[in-house]
């Protein structure tokens, strides 16, 4: 959010966390309109896109980057961890994508941008689920970017490799916290969240008529 502001652009932006949104909203100035949401309650994520709508006369752009990742093996798995990650990764996604789509197209067109994962390619022990609801986002985005495209709406699913933020923190198994912490001692520099921001931005200021299908944001030889 921070790059696009620095770009011009008005931002609304919807989390649960109100302290966090507000402190953002704060520092970054009034282009940027906030609002607590819970994307997994539909009626919730539909009335987030359309006041973002009202309040900023349209939406030229939705960046889909709720996620969480709860792993572990299948067997014995708590189940609500997968409803989680279902209900946030994907039915999440859906909702605000399903909001946002009508209006773009009355509007003339946009660009929605899908935050997937590596983990939506190359499934691995232990990740089972997640694997399940990235492969979706990153099938969903290839699918909906064929359809959106007669309405001038541009689609990229962005894929990140292991990324240096909270998102590893979810998780409480063990063996699983012991594996995170392995995998940043092997990878070393780490991809920052503000990596992922410039391949947002790169993404978006593309002209129309240059194809984007898909953005892999990866660690380097060095970093893998």
């Amino acid at each position: 959010m921070e790059a696009l502001v620095r770009e011009g652009a008005a931002v609304a932006a919807g989390a649960r966390r109100r302290d966090r949104l507000e402190a953002l909203a704060e520092r970054l100035g009034d282009t940027v309109h906030v609002s607590e949401v819970d994307v997994t309650d539909q009626e919730a994520a539909r009335s987030f896109v359309e006041q973002a709508a009202s309040e900023m006369d349209g939406v030229d752009i939705l960046i889909n980057n709720a996620g969480v990742m709860l792993l572990g093996p299948v067997t014995g798995a708590d189940i609500e961890h997968w409803q989680r990650m279902i209900n946030v990764n994907l039915l999440g996604l859906l909702y605000c994508t399903h909001a946002a789509l009508p209006i773009m197209g009355a509007g003339g067109g946009g660009h929605i941008i899908n935050v997937s994962s590596v983990a939506g390619r190359n499934a691995t022990l232990g990740s089972a689920v997640y694997n399940m609801t990235k492969w979706g986002v990153t099938g969903f985005s290839e699918a909906l970017r064929q359809e959106a495209l007669h309405a001038n709406i541009r689609v990229t699913c962005v894929e990140p490799g292991f990324v240096d933020t909270e998102l590893q923190g979810h998780n409480e198994i063990p063996v699983v916290v012991e594996t995170m912490d392995k995998m940043r001692d092997q990878i070393g520099d780490l991809l920052e969240a503000s990596d992922i921001a410039d391949a947002l931005v790169y993404t978006l200021s593309r002209p129309p008529h240059v194809a984007i299908n898909e953005v892999l944001v990866r660690p380097t030889k060095q970093q893998r």
